[in-house]
Formats: C-alpha cells, sequence, structure tokens
C-alpha cells in the first residue's frame, strides 16, 4: 500500500522514474519500524512543486580532495561511488553501517535565511502553508537521505538510521563513516541583485539544488534586505522571526570547500579466560624510567595476536582484577575483554578459533587462553556483574619460623568467613590512598610437603581485593589477624598462584 501511495506521489509530481523509486523504495524500507523523519521526508516531497522535487533529487557536489583538486560530482550517486570505493580501499567487512554528515556553518546560514524568505513571499501558497522549519527535512538531512540508499547497494549492507538503538548483534559488524566538506560551500550557485542603478554579484555557498534555489534567490532585492547585518549564531531562531535578520547578497564565496571522508568500525570485543604460567609477566606493559618489567605482559602477548588478523588500530585490554607480576594465574583463568578498534576484518568463528590455537601454542608458553569468543558491548556489563562480590582461590607455599604441628592444621581449617582488617599495604602506599578495608577469609586449609616441617601450602578462598601476601606474613600488624598471628610466630610467603576466579562470565567458549 505504501509503495502504492509513493508512486501515485511521484507522478503528480512528474518525477523520473529513477527519483520515484529513490523515493518509493526508501520510504517502504522504513515505514514498517515508523521512522518519523523518513515519513517527514516523504511528506515533505510530496508537498512540493515537480520542478523543486526533481531538483532534490539530483543534488550536484563540487570540492577540493586531499590533494587539492577540484572534483565534480553530478549526482548524490556518483558521490555515494566515491565513498564506497574508500570502504572497499580500506578492506572492511560491515553488514551494516551508519551515516553522518557534516556541512559548512554557512550552509544552513543560508538555508535558515532563504527559508525565512520563501515563508515571506510563499507562506499562503498550498504547498508552503502551515509548514514550519523545524518540520522541514535540512540540507544536511536530505543529503544525507540521498547518499544512505546507494550506499546500500554499493556496499551490500543495511543503512542504521539511530545506531543508539540498533539491535546489539550488529554492532560489532556495524561501519560509522563520516563525510565532512570543511569550507564555504559544496555547490556554487551564482545569482544577480539589482538595486536601482547598482547591480551586485555573489556567490551562494549551498548544497546543489538547481534552478529551484536560481529562481528562488533571483527574486531578491535589495530593497528586502537593506542595511541590515547578518547573522552569524541562529540557534534558537523561530520561524517567525523577520527575513530582515539576514542580509542578502551573502559574503562572496570565491573556493569550493574541502572534502573528508572517514570510515571507523564500531569495536569488536574479545572476550575469554587467560592463564599466565609465568612469575616474570606483568598483566599489562610495565616501563619505570624507561626500563621495561618483566619479559612480557599479557596484554600485549594476546593483543598483538588479535590486532593484525582483524586488521585494526589499536586495542585495549581490560581485565577483572589483575594479579602482581610474580603471581601465577591458574585454574580456570581471569575474565578479560581486548576491544580491537576500527577492525575490518569480521571475526567468524574459525577466525576466533585460530586466534585462540596462536597463542596457546607461542613457543615461550608464557600465556594462555580459553574460550575465547566474540562479545557484544554487553561484554562489559558480564565482567563488571558481581565483580565487587567474587571469590577467589589462591595456593601459597608459606615458610613459618617453627615446625608445624598437627594442631596447626586443624586450627586453620576452623576458620570460616572471617573477618580482617587490612591497611594499605607499604608496598603499595606510594601510589594507594591509606585507608583501611574490610575482607573476608572464606575458608583456609594447609596441604604438608613432604620432607619439610617448615613448609607448607596454604589454599584460600577470599573475597575479591584481599591482598594475600600481607595477610600471611602482617605487614608489620598492618593486617589483622594473619596467619603468623594466628600460628603465633613468624610466617613468609615465598609463592603465590590464583588457582581460581569465581565469576560465571566466560566459562565456556
Amino acid at each position: 500500500m505504501a509503495n502504492a501511495n509513493n508512486t501515485e506521489a511521484a507522478q503528480q509530481l512528474s518525477i523520473e522514474p529513477e527519483a520515484a523509486h529513490v523515493i518509493s523504495a526508501t520510504v517502504e524500507r522504513h515505514d514498517s519500524t515508523g521512522d518519523d523523519d523518513m515519513q517527514a521526508l516523504h511528506d515533505v516531497v510530496q508537498g512540493l512543486p515537480s520542478h523543486v522535487a526533481k531538483d532534490l533529487l539530483s543534488v550536484g557536489f563540487t570540492y577540493c580532495d586531499d590533494k587539492k583538486i577540484h572534483v565534480k560530482k553530478e549526482s548524490a550517486n556518483d558521490m555515494a561511488v566515491a565513498v564506497s570505493e574508500l570502504v572497499k580501499r580500506e578492506g572492511y567487512q560491515i553488514d551494516s553501517f551508519s551515516l553522518e554528515v557534516s556541512i559548512p556553518p554557512i550552509i544552513l546560514e543560508n538555508e535558515h535565511s532563504v527559508w525565512l524568505y520563501m515563508k515571506r513571499k510563499y507562506g499562503s501558497e498550498p504547498w508552503f502553508e502551515g509548514k514550519s522549519l523545524s518540520q522541514s527535512i535540512s540540507a544536511k538531512d536530505a543529503l544525507k537521505f540521498s547518499l544512505a540508499k546507494p550506499l546500500e547497494t554499493l556496499l551490500g549492507a543495511k543503512w542504521v538510521l539511530n545506531p543508539q538503538t540498533h539491535p546489539l548483534p550488529y554492532f560489532y559488524k556495524l561501519l560509522h563513516l563520516r563525510v565532512l566538506w570543511w569550507g564555504l560551500i559544496v555547490r556554487v550557485v551564482q545569482w544577480s541583485v539589482s538595486c536601482g542603478d547598482r547591480s551586485t554579484k555573489s556567490i551562494y555557498g549551498g548544497v546543489g539544488t538547481g534552478n529551484s534555489v536560481d529562481s528562488v534567490l533571483g527574486d531578491i532585492k535589495c530593497s528586502d534586505f537593506s542595511d541590515v547585518t547578518v547573522e552569524r549564531s541562529f540557534d534558537g531562531l523561530q520561524d517567525n522571526e523577520s527575513s530582515e535578520c539576514f542580509k542578502f547578497p551573502l559574503e562572496k564565496v570565491n573556493e569550493a570547500c574541502h572534502l573528508v571522508l572517514l570510515c571507523s568500525s564500531t569495536p569488536i570485543y574479545f572476550g575469554g579466560r587467560y592463564l599466565k604460567y609465568s612469575r616474570n609477566v606483568s598483566q599489562t606493559r610495565w616501563i619505570i624510567d624507561d626500563e621495561r618489567m618483566g619479559e612480557a605482559s599479557v596484554e600485549e602477548i594476546i593483543g598483538s595476536n588479535i590486532l593484525p588478523l582483524c586488521q585494526g588500530d589499536n586495542y585495549k585490554f581490560h581485565a577483572a582484577g589483575r594479579e602482581d607480576i610474580d603471581v601465577r594465574m591458574l585454574g580456570s583463568g581471569r575474565p578479560f575483554l581486548v576491544e580491537v578498534q576500527n577492525a575490518r576484518r569480521l571475526p567468524s568463528e574459525a577466525f576466533v578459533k585460530e586466534i585462540e590455537t596462536n597463542i596457546n601454542n607461542l613457543e615461550n608458553k608464557l600465556v594462555g587462553v580459553k574460550n575465547l569468543k566474540v562479545v557484544g558491548s554487553q561484554g562489559w556489563a558480564m565482567m563488571r556483574e558481581g565483580e565487587a562480590e567474587k571469590q577467589k582461590q589462591y595456593a601459597a607455599l608459606v615458610w613459618i619460623s617453627r615446625p608445624l604441628e598437627d594442631e596447626d592444621l586443624d586450627s586453620i581449617s576452623s576458620f570460616k568467613d572471617m573477618q580482617i582488617l587490612q591497611r594499605t599495604p607499604i608496598r603499595v602506599l606510594h601510589r594507594r590512598s591509606p585507608l583501611q578495608r574490610e575482607k573476608i577469609i572464606h575458608w583456609m586449609k594447609i596441604e604438608r610437603i613432604g620432607g619439610s616441617s617448615q613448609y607448607f601450602l596454604l589454599h584460600l578462598c577470599t573475597q575479591a581485593g584481599t591482598y594475600i601476601k600481607e595477610f600471611v606474613h602482617g605487614d608489620l600488624g598492618r593486617t589483622h589477624p594473619s596467619i603468623g598471628s594466628i600460628l603465633g610466630c613468624r610466617a613468609e610467603i615465598l609463592q603465590l598462584d590464583v588457582t581460581d576466579v569465581k565469576m560465571d562470565c566466560f566459562l565456556t567458549g
């Protein structure tokens, strides 16, 4: 039904078949979504005289490219071809795209000025009567709509009008296109203004609208706009403001604007769990006084294997907590996210498996990954959900200053959900606020080491954020109680491993 109405309207306006098809297909595609902007565009085109509608659908473009060469495109289709060629040269794989269009401020100024003049002259005409500037389609939006349809065909991708409300599954395949005109004009239109014996010629900078603009501007007389100044900032102007706020002719423009085309895809998020097998690998790149701490980092090992295969610009690494450089991360691993920015290659299941295999087969065996997969931006919520309440399990190699007794094993294992107080450890006091924190030790047990009476393995489960090293040796009384105070002797921690991070996210691939 929508298609029939659109075709009928096109016939009434005497629009060429190709132009009529653009209106019909575009509006029909968006009718089911109830898109107000598309319907408004349809209504405006229906109400315009035929020659104006034709001109709006055959926009022309003159601009300078990045080599400062003047380029002329006869139509929005030609302009869309230039944009699509850029996307293909960059190698983007997409199934949807958003479109942002920026035009020079003078276009908006001239658009408002022409609107006020047309209201004054044609306000009583049926096709104009009752219209307001806020209800009209702006030059910028008209340009966006004229580019979007041919881009869908050329790119083989769906145009997303509002990415903020777009379903999550598309987010990691969405390309954001920015078409920016810097300078003063997109197309040069010239007209004459007569004032008695004086004749003045000026250049009007705007998105080309053919003869319709020429005819409108050709009717303007200097007497209509004498002794007035151009209002540069027209934010908040009302439809009923006098057109005498503007001066015609507008300032002269002698050169074409500069066109900038920018492409950027929405970030791709890889989620999973990492394992750290070395006691000389930091979680993130760690440089002090231009000297690297440790032989590598988890961030660099994982990120450097993901980024090239995604053909992205850069990446960011995020993890659910961290362990010290000399602490191994074992067991089920620690949840992490890698955010790849402006990725050009889309990740398939085979592609993700290839990344995981590459990391796990590295010769140095410093880091491994489990359950790697592509997640939407909801991966943030998955990793942050319950993070403050998560529990962590450890295995610590401990030395005490006296032989271990059987009673010690029973004493340690008897503590359940024990509350401890920890002041900021001395070793991190230079970079952390001096606070006192309450933490919970959920359970503990001691595992003897054969042939040794003063060394043992301490297995424990604690609340996230507990300083385990300080819980063992007491940190000069800053953590209480501690293993040393419970056993009544000196206690030192020699090695520490994280054996489990109890969180639900990324447990399966």
